[in-house]
């Protein structure tokens, strides 16, 4: 036999004309991150049946992994509330006058207002573990770095730096007038001064300031979206969103009546509006109205427990799950 021929190589024809491109599908749900589809919160914020009571005048409220934390500026106490279904596990004395609440991942550090402390309660059980003098007087917010905790300093307009190990001082910087919202980047402060219309970037490391921007009247809350940090307006019924990197202002938004506290769900900004009784959803990548939903009475804080928006409503002593 002898040996094989050559394969033959085939000439590829001209190419057809290209089809239109078909339709694209529907849009998913605005205004949900992933965790809410996986959890089947596919659905807009519920309204219905998600207000639960809590202490008098409930200011600052956090989240600490499994259960939310409410600090009841008239009451001397926080409540503790199962995320999952609303439960009030206990309340638990905080203080003087408790305002702003964080949690360090064990556990839960509250500023008392009119006696310039702090306390910080194990998560687990709610027992005091110590009082520690802020260093300024009327401490409101209150935030978590990885290491230490910071508090703005309202009367003082300073920020305090507290070891979150021990709740030693390890130093107070200078902000702007009327300190009330503070939040933490990655890698800087950020705390909102109601007083002088600005807020002051704090290089967490060492309290060296990196600079001061302007934003709207009567700043209050502040959150970071990953990217770029949004602030509330209080007297302007706005938000503000600032580049993190070199705080330029990249737009204003409109929210509601005397904007408060702020959070991000991972997708979306919600906005406390504590003179309109209900609470703005703005899509953080370009801050549009996704929606307005009604919270109680005086809605003041905000927080997020990865599945749900929680609100604090200071003139009704409840707080709003939705």
């Amino acid at each position: 036999m002898g040996p094989a021929g050559a394969a033959g190589v085939g000439i590829q024809g001209p190419s057809g004309p290209t089809g239109s491109q078909g339709n694209p599908g529907p849009p998913g749900p605005p205004g949900l991150n992933r965790l809410q589809i996986a959890t089947l919160h596919w659905y807009h914020a519920n309204q219905t049946g998600n207000s639960f009571p809590v202490g008098a005048s409930p200011q600052g409220v956090a989240f600490d992994g499994s259960n939310i934390w409410v600090a009841n500026n008239g009451n001397r106490n926080v409540t503790e509330i199962r995320a999952s279904d609303g439960t009030t596990l206990g309340s638990f004395f905080a203080g003087t006058t408790p305002f702003g609440v964080a949690c360090d991942g064990a556990n839960v550090w509250v500023t008392n207002f009119a006696d310039n402390s702090v306390v910080e309660l194990q998560a687990s059980n709610g027992n005091i573990l110590n009082t520690f003098s802020s260093t300024g007087n009327g401490p409101e917010g209150i935030a978590f770095d990885g290491s230490s905790i910071w508090v703005a300093n309202n009367g003082s307009n300073n920020l305090t730096r507290l070891s979150a190990t021990n709740g030693s001082l390890l130093g107070t910087v200078a902000v702007g007038t009327n300190p009330v919202g503070v939040a933490f980047d990655g890698a800087n402060i950020w705390a909102a001064n109601f007083g002088s219309n600005n807020v002051t970037k704090v290089r967490a490391s060492d309290g060296t300031v990196l600079g001061t921007f302007n934003v709207g009247m009567g700043p209050s809350g502040v959150a970071f979206d990953g990217t770029n940090i949004w602030v509330t307006n209080t007297f302007g019924g706005s938000v503000t969103e600032l580049q993190a990197s070199d705080g330029s202002v990249i737009n204003t938004f409109s929210a509601g009546p005397a904007p408060l506290g702020i959070a991000f769900d991972g997708t979306n900004i919600w906005v406390a509006n504590s003179s309109g009784s209900t609470v703005t959803e703005l899509r953080a990548s370009d801050g549009s109205i996704v929606g307005t939903f009604s919270a109680g009475s005086g809605p003041s804080g905000v927080a997020f427990d990865g599945v749900n928006i929680w609100v604090t409503n200071k003139n009704d002593s409840t707080a709003s799950k939705l």
